[in-house]
Parts: structure tokens; sequence; C-alpha cells
């Protein structure tokens, strides 16, 4: 039986997981297939920063199963340059390009810049209006967003009305830990340090991206709350979507094993995630 959840990590590629993800022999042209075995979705964070060409995306086309979920990011340069309404034509070439993922594709994130406040919502309505995705998530950064304001209320009108998720980010795990590590800093950096998370849900598929520190014991305490989170939500007969991050996403293949049993404790009868493939043969 499938998932009633979507469950991913940001990528599908990462060479430090074999042995938790991939069998250790795995080859790099395999790891596409044996993440596919595993989990069920991933937050596609390359789009963002680059368009991939068409022979990718047939590739990409081909491995993936057919109930797999591949939350692509609309490009940096859609989201992050200028009137969201002058780059229409450019967000309608990046489906066209990924349209051979068919269904798969599902949902597309817009990740929204810190500066994007509430002065723009009626430009990010019409662009949702015009752009007519199937499946589409909102992600905002700007502080008016998460302080119970007009503004966010406004926000959330707006994206309940059309159907449209607004992304719940969490990355309190992250910058509850006091670390020298660079990758930690790093990832202090460029992630954002919102006041306030936000358990939003406006559709069938409600998105969750948690990003955690380096010590997977230490982020326990702050998945708790989306371990009964989305566990209510499935009860809901909703199909929520995680997505597990660490600072530099050498475990988050693991974060995200982690999350699923303490998911199944919390919902008896879910199902365990497939067990490690061993050899090359599985993927014949």
């Amino acid at each position: 039986m499938p998932l009633p959840y979507f469950l991913g990590c940001p990528s599908w590629n990462d060479a430090a997981w074999r042995g938790s993800v991939f069998p250790r022999e795995a080859a790099a042209e395999d790891f596409l297939a044996h993440y596919c075995h595993l989990f069920n979705s991933v937050e596609g964070n390359t789009t963002f920063y680059a368009w991939p060409d068409a022979a990718k995306v047939a590739r990409w086309a081909q491995t993936l199963p057919a109930n797999f979920r591949f939350c692509a990011k609309l490009p940096k340069e859609i989201s992050h340059e200028g009137d969201l309404r002058d780059n229409l034509a450019s967000a309608r070439r990046f489906l066209a390009l990924m349209a051979p993922l068919g269904e798969r594709l599902q949902p597309l994130w817009l990740q929204l810049p810190p500066a994007f406040g509430p002065q723009r919502l009626a430009e990010l309505g019409d662009f949702i209006d015009a752009l007519g995705a199937r499946s589409l998530a909102v992600e905002v950064r700007h502080a008016q967003f998460f302080d119970a304001s007009d503004a966010e209320r406004a926000l959330n009108r707006l994206l309940r009305d059309r159907g449209v998720e607004r992304i719940c980010l969490d990355a309190r795990a992250l910058f509850a830990c006091r670390s020298d590590d660079p990758a930690v800093l790093d990832a202090q950096r460029r992630k954002p340090r919102l006041a306030s998370v936000r358990p939003t849900s406006f559709s069938a598929s409600p998105q969750v991206r948690f990003i955690g520190g380096p010590d997977l014991d230490a982020n326990d305490a702050h998945l708790t709350r989306w371990v009964d989170k989305l566990a209510e939500w499935i009860e809901q007969g909703l199909t929520p979507h995680i997505y597990l991050h660490t600072p530099d996403n050498r475990l988050a293949g693991e974060q995200a094993k982690r999350f699923h049993e303490r998911l199944r404790r919390r919902l008896p009868g879910l199902q365990a995630l497939p067990e490690l493939r061993t050899s090359q043969l599985d993927l014949l």
C-alpha cells in the first residue's frame, strides 16, 4: 500500500547516504532509483538555482515511479527578479519543460524573498490566477506575514481562497543549536530565522519544510509537533508532504527515516519504509 503522506529530502543524490539510503556499493547513476525505493517524494531544490535540460527531465520521467511526487521550485529568476506578473512567460516555459513528469510534478513551490511584503499581495494573487498551476504552494519570509496582523490574515485569505498552500517552514532546531561547524554556520546564515511557525492547511496537501541541526536527537523535540500535526492531517483524510533538512544534508536521509518511525508510533498500522536494497540486482 502507498504511504498516506509524502516524505522526502532536499535532494536524492548525496554520496554520503551510502549505507543509509543507498547500498554502500551503489553507483552514482543509480542513486535516484535507490532513493525512490525508500522515499516517495523529493524537494527539487536544484530547479530553484538552474533550469534542467530536456534530456535530464526525460531521464527523470523514465525513472520516477507513478506515485512519486517531484516538488519543483520555480526558478529564482522567476520568484526573485522583478514583478511576478512580468515573469509569467518564463514560468509557463518552466512548466512546459517539466511537463514530461505529468502528475508526478506536484506540488510546484514558489519561494518568495524576504523583501516580498504585504504591498505585493495583489501581484501574488494575479500571478497565481494567471499561472493556473495544478498544485501550488507558496513560501513567504517577510516578517509581517508572521505577526498575526491584518497583513498575515490577508495573505492567508488570498491563498485559502485559491486552494494554494502556505508552506510551513520550521528552522527552530537549526537556530537552537550552538556550533562552530562551518556547515551549521552557513545554514544559519542562509536560512530565514522566522518569528513563529505557521502549521497551516489550505488544501488537501499541506506542506512542511523542517530544517534541523546536525544532532538528530536534539532535533526530535522540535519534530514532535510535526509528528502530531501530520498524524492529525492524515486522520482527517489529507495527504501532507514533509521534507527534512540538516545543515549540509548529509544526515537528511537519516532524519527522514527517523521521522517516519516516530510517525509509525503515533499512527499504529502505518507501514514501515522498505528495507535498504543490498545489491544492484534489486534494481532490475
